[in-house]
């Protein structure tokens, strides 16, 4: 795996655990994105939980790279539904974090 790809796993698996976390403990903050958006709470709480699982897959990735691809596809497919939901809302300028991590999971996806 190269320094780039190695940089990159690290960053996404520090934001989606960060991020996992905060909405599976159901941290007000971690539920205020989603609550914008119209998920319930306990839906978001278990996206949170899945989040953290891929981040630790992704920090067993960096030692084993084949271990990386199915967190990096389900992390690939929540942001993209993220992005769903936030046009569906009518609040597309909010899904920009989303894109964002979706396009650099996409990289990441090409890079290992």
């Amino acid at each position: 795996m190269t320094t780039n790809a190695t940089i990159l796993l690290a960053f996404l698996a520090v934001v989606f655990v960060v991020s996992g976390l905060s909405k599976a403990s159901g941290n007000e903050k971690g539920l205020s994105g989603t609550r914008d958006v119209n998920v319930k709470d306990g839906i978001a709480r278990v996206i949170g939980v899945v989040e953290a699982l891929s981040a630790f897959g992704l920090v067993l990735g960096l030692k084993w790279n084949v271990l990386a691809y199915p967190s990096l596809i389900t992390l690939w497919f929540f942001m993209a539904g993220a992005i769903y939901v936030h046009f569906k809302a009518n609040k597309a300028k909010t899904a920009f974090p989303a894109f964002f991590l979706l396009t650099l999971i996409s990289i990441a996806l090409i890079l290992i």
